[in-house]
């Protein structure tokens, strides 16, 4: 054995622990939208139903009123590549960020009550990468490794996986039912695809090709009158999702197959008309909560009864209001899946 002399081996070791640093500086900040520097946070799409648009929000603003605080705004228009479709749009209800590889950078999955869902490029928003009228009150969207996107529908009653590999206009799917689906969730770790409906959290096995995929139960949780209507991942544990039922916000434990409530902060974050639920990677919680389940009543109460002009926020707490906004869903920028 050849041993090193004592100030060589000083020397060895400072450049593999600079190489080790710098190589996990790298890692960490892999991919295109990173948090900004020093929060750990990442902007917020709202579905805003008041003007049918969906709108990025700087979750560092103060002010939602203030032009300064709209980061990005999309509607489908003829010329934006949604010939045909814009009828199926005027009540949004999901806007997903997500990396893609297989459409060559980062894209947004929407959905709107009326029946389109489709995937945009972002933050160009110029093109229509797929899009169909699905029907069936589209709730949430989600994008597979393979190009496809997974799509969840409440009067619909089912869950299906288009193959948006194959076209921008591809109407093949493969079908799951489930009463009132209103979330679809990829698992990269265990190659799942989780959903939500208003008795059970599922767990698909998506199988067969691109061109011809399958779906097929795997994982399953029966809870009696859950009312489900969302479910993220919780960053910084990949053993637990968030979920959002209809009078509390649990987190689901993959590993027990259960519902927890004893996590940080669940005696505030756990609350009734929760419509959407998850956390930045600084930890601070974000929901959208009816203006009728509140006390007293929010302004959005007298529009209908699943919308709020407010964001709430826990860990640390705080608001943000657009007056006059009709938010159904704030969701985290977040382009990973975990």
């Amino acid at each position: 054995m050849k041993w090193i002399g004592t100030s060589r081996l000083g020397l060895w070791l400072a450049v593999v622990l600079t190489a080790a640093v710098t190589l996990s500086a790298l890692l960490q900040g892999i991919g295109p939208n990173p948090a900004k520097a020093g929060t750990g946070d990442y902007d917020i799409a709202m579905s805003e139903q008041s003007t049918d648009k969906i709108l990025v929000m700087d979750p560092n603003a103060a002010d939602w009123n203030s032009s300064s605080a709209v980061k990005w705004s999309w509607a489908p228009t003829t010329s934006n590549g949604f010939s045909g479709l814009t009828a199926y749009w005027g009540t949004p209800t999901e806007a997903r960020l997500r990396n893609s590889s297989f459409f060559g950078g980062q894209v947004m999955l929407v959905t709107d009550s009326k029946g389109l869902a489709g995937i945009i490029p972002y933050p160009a928003g110029n093109a229509k990468l797929w899009a169909a009228n699905v029907g069936g009150n589209p709730h949430a969207a989600e994008l597979l490794p393979n190009g496809n996107v997974a799509i969840a529908a409440s009067t619909g009653g089912w869950v299906r996986v288009y193959t948006s590999s194959q076209s921008s206009t591809s109407a093949t799917y493969a079908e799951y039912s489930l009463p009132s689906a209103h979330g679809v969730l990829w698992d990269p770790a265990g190659e799942l695809l989780w959903t939500i409906g208003n008795a059970a959290i599922v767990g698909l096995k998506v199988g067969g090709t691109a061109a011809a995929p399958t779906l097929t139960e795997q994982v399953r949780l029966d809870v009696t009158k859950l009312n489900g209507h969302d479910i993220q991942p919780v960053y910084g544990d990949t053993d637990r999702l968030w979920v959002a039922s209809g009078g509390k916000v649990y987190q689901y434990v993959k590993s027990t197959n259960s519902l927890d409530l004893t996590y940080a902060g669940a005696s505030s974050i756990s609350r009734v008309g929760v419509k959407s639920v998850g956390n930045q990677v600084s930890g601070q919680v974000v929901e959208t909560v009816t203006d009728t389940a509140k006390s007293p009543p929010g302004a959005c109460s007298t529009v209908n009864n699943w919308c709020t002009d407010t964001v709430d926020m826990f860990l640390p707490d705080a608001t943000r209001t657009r007056t006059g906004a009709v938010f159904y869903k704030a969701r985290i920028m977040n382009p990973n899946y975990q």
